[in-house]
């Protein structure tokens, strides 16, 4: 008869604090790696949705026959915001991507910019972060 071994949890990763932070428990851990998978999931379906809402307003074409300049123009105005949600879908997925393969890699939660910790409390916020928030600060003034 075979005896059953335990299998040990792997152990959550320690991801680097700020100054004045307490450490990561387990369980923020894995609420961080669980946002992070949902956020991609739900970006993948939401730029599927746009995607297939995209397919039926180019489907409808875009000539003049038989419609007036205003069906034109609000059918325009529908394709480019549903092809600025795709965008903006498509950027987010690639952040939490990045995000997802830094969590994989032990990477997580060191600011791409300067090498200092992110801050525990901006990741359990916005999980997709990959910049403290100094340095975002600095980007977006740029």
């Amino acid at each position: 008869m075979a005896t059953a071994r335990k299998v040990k949890a792997p152990e959550a990763p320690a991801l680097p604090i700020a100054e004045g932070e307490d450490p990561w428990t387990a369980e923020e851990v894995e609420e961080v790696r669980a946002e992070l998978l949902s956020d991609i999931a739900r970006m993948e379906k939401a730029i599927a949705v746009a995607e297939a809402g995209l397919a039926d307003l180019f489907s409808e074409g875009t000539d003049g026959a038989g419609r007036d300049a205003a069906d034109i123009g609000s059918s325009n105005f529908e394709r480019d915001q549903e092809m600025s949600l795709a965008a903006n879908a498509r950027d987010m997925l690639e952040q939490a991507q990045l995000a997802y393969r830094l969590f994989e890699s032990g990477e997580y939660g060191t600011c791409e910019s300067c090498g200092d910790p992110i801050g525990k409390d901006r990741l359990l916020v916005f999980p997709r972060a990959t910049m403290c928030l100094e340095c975002k600060r600095r980007e977006e003034r740029r």
